[in-house]
């Protein structure tokens, strides 16, 4: 089988989930809840509402085993789902996908000799949502949550940059670092009295997302709490996995700014579309394909250059199809009032999220060329 056809497969195997019958459950409510509103979700925020919705539907525990109600969805239908919540409303999709990938890892913590605790078994049973905080281990030693070991589990204190979804959450997933070792601790933080607000960030993009600081103060967080510790290194490794692939939302989102351009009444912009949507269409196929691989390799730093350049090339197109839509509607694309402002706020975004400084070399040498 030639690379080429790999990259097809995993790009079919992902379009074919949409026969999965929970995959056409989240699209009709998707198409149906969540597009109409995006607008007014990205004023005035992802509503505890909507987390009951999504929750109702299964999408709180979707990844986790049977036992624990879960559907134990495979990988390519998880894509398919991401792609599908993020075309239709980009701010759900970011605080949901704090907390939808978790489960699976989660279930995997628990032993027979080290059974899981209560939290955890809720988050599987999809009774809560979590938030993350987790990204600051990459700006270490300059910023971050500091872990230190003490009898019977472990204190984290310091501010955490980001964490979307504050106030809807029930718990956290946070990275520290022990600085005596250089361990990297992961571990769920229920929201209290010690996990407060250090204010909200005044984004012009995902401005829906409710997206704060959190200060922890001197959280005592359990030993059965821990989800994994590694070494500095390890965590930089794992997070190859993570930051540099492009990934389900890149192509929902693409999917949506495509089709509001072929119902543009500009005759131009159906010619943008009809460009460019082959050409997402393939980066999409060798996205999917690079990250299958490099699962299969254990992950980490697998053909690393061409994943970073397939993200930096889906972010490029993200950029120009949604400049184009601002194009085709003029000066009202810029109004409140219209989604193509909202889609190129959001491939702002899609620009910064998970930018290392892998990604940021490879988006930038991109551009200067």
């Amino acid at each position: 089988m030639t690379a080429g056809s790999t990259a097809v497969d995993a790009a079919a195997a992902v379009t074919a989930a949409d026969d999965d019958p929970f995959v056409a459950r989240v699209r009709e409510y998707a198409e149906g809840v969540l597009r109409p509103a995006a607008l007014d979700t990205d004023r005035n925020g992802v509503s505890p509402a909507r987390i009951t919705e999504l929750a109702d539907l299964g999408l709180l525990n979707h990844l986790a085993p049977a036992e624990y109600g879960g559907l134990g969805l495979g990988r390519n239908a998880d894509r398919r789902v991401h792609e599908i919540i993020a075309g239709a409303c980009f701010n759900t999709w970011l605080v949901w996908a704090q907390h939808a990938p978790l489960a699976a890892r989660i279930a995997e913590s628990g032993t027979e000799d080290r059974p899981l605790p209560e939290l955890a078994q809720r988050v599987l049973r999809g009774e809560l949502l979590l938030g993350a905080g987790v990204s600051d281990v990459r700006r270490y030693p300059d910023h971050y949550i500091h872990a230190r070991a003490v009898p019977g589990g472990w204190i984290f204190s310091g501010t955490l940059s980001w964490v979307s979804g504050w106030g809807l959450n029930s718990a956290l997933t946070v990275a520290a670092v022990d600085p005596l070792t250089d361990t990297v601790v992961l571990a769920l933080v229920p929201v209290s009295e010690s996990t407060r607000s250090a204010g909200p960030l005044e984004l012009a993009a995902v401005a829906g997302s409710r997206t704060e600081r959190v200060r922890l103060e001197e959280v005592f967080v359990p030993e059965d709490h821990v989800l994994a510790a590694h070494t500095l290194e390890h965590a930089r490794f794992l997070d190859h996995g993570t930051a540099a692939d492009a990934r389900g939302h890149h192509f929902g989102l693409a999917e949506t700014v495509l089709r509001e351009l072929e119902q543009s009444s500009h005759e131009l912009a159906h010619t943008v579309a009809a460009t460019w949507r082959p050409r997402i269409a393939e980066i999409r196929s060798t996205a999917y394909a690079l990250a299958d691989e490099a699962v299969a390799r254990g992950g980490g730093t697998h053909r690393l250059d061409e994943r970073l350049i397939t993200k930096a090339a889906s972010g490029e197109a993200l950029s120009i199809i949604t400049r184009a839509l601002l194009i085709a509607r003029a000066g009202r694309g810029l109004a409140g009032d219209d989604t193509a402002q909202l889609h190129a706020r959001s491939a702002l975004f899609v620009l910064v999220q998970g930018q290392t400084t892998d990604v940021r070399r490879a988006q930038l040498t991109r551009l200067a060329r």
